[in-house]
């Protein structure tokens, strides 16, 4: 006669019951199906871990290894010290001013040269002619400016005029947010000594075929001319080993 000493529920050649396995499965199931029941709004806060584990009859134990497995499939997240939240973590957004302190003109320009020829070419595609004409005025703005002040005025709303010509709130939004970085790590540090800019100033011609480009409903040329300015005022306000200068 052979006598089993231990787990009576443990046969030879069998698998052990898995106590613990089997409880995290039920406490997980119990917590989906009070999630479901109450169908809560993403971002909604649930109740403290205290309160929830009475809700539910299991441990608090129980309840945070539930709350890990929902969170690794993104149902939840947690944030310590406020609480579990419905729905997948949030993404937190900088502030303009936040932005102002961790970037530098090497990124502003980046994400100018990735920007701006796309809103040239729905410039291109949308434009009225109360925007074509708007444009020729910035530009001979530009041209009799006579200070830098003048200039950088003109200059900035002849680029918002072509945001604001893709007829999209959306990218007027994010040029405008673009723009306001630009101005405060860029330009607050780069200036010119010059009064005034020069005849010749190579923005003038720049400008004259990117408005060209868009009168002319040219998608491609009027992105390769704004391509084309941008590089060129990379060139003066970062390649450049001479003194810096104003925007463009």
């Amino acid at each position: 006669m052979v006598i089993l000493r231990g787990n009576p529920d443990h046969l030879p050649g069998y698998p052990a019951h898995d106590d613990d396995g089997g409880s995290r499965q039920a406490t997980l199931v119990q917590l989906r199906a009070w999630l479901m029941r109450h169908d809560f709004a993403p971002g909604t806060r649930l109740p403290p871990e205290r309160d929830l584990s009475e809700i539910l009859g299991v441990s608090r134990g129980e309840l945070r290894k539930a709350l890990a497995t929902l969170e690794a499939e993104g149902q939840v997240w947690r944030h310590v010290g406020k609480g579990t939240f419905i729905g997948s973590r949030r993404v937190e957004v900088m502030s303009l001013s936040e932005i102002d302190r961790v970037t530098n003109p090497a990124e502003v320009m980046r994400a100018r040269l990735l920007i701006e020829p796309m809103l040239a070419r729905e410039a291109a595609l949308n434009a009225t002619q109360d925007h074509i004409e708007a444009m020729a005025a910035c530009i001979l703005r530009t041209r009799s400016a006579q200070t830098w002040r003048q200039y950088e005025t003109a200059d900035n709303e002849f680029h918002r005029l072509i945001a604001q010509a893709t007829g999209n709130r959306l990218l007027l939004a994010l040029f405008d947010a673009l723009n306001a970085v630009r101005r405060a790590v860029v330009w607050g540090a780069l200036r010119s000594g010059r009064q005034r800019p020069p005849d010749d100033h190579h923005s003038f011609a720049e400008h004259d075929r990117i408005a060209a480009a868009i009168a002319q409903r040219d998608l491609p040329g009027s992105a390769e001319a704004m391509h084309h300015h941008l590089r060129a005022v990379q060139k003066q306000l970062i390649d450049s080993k001479g003194p810096a200068i104003p925007p463009e």
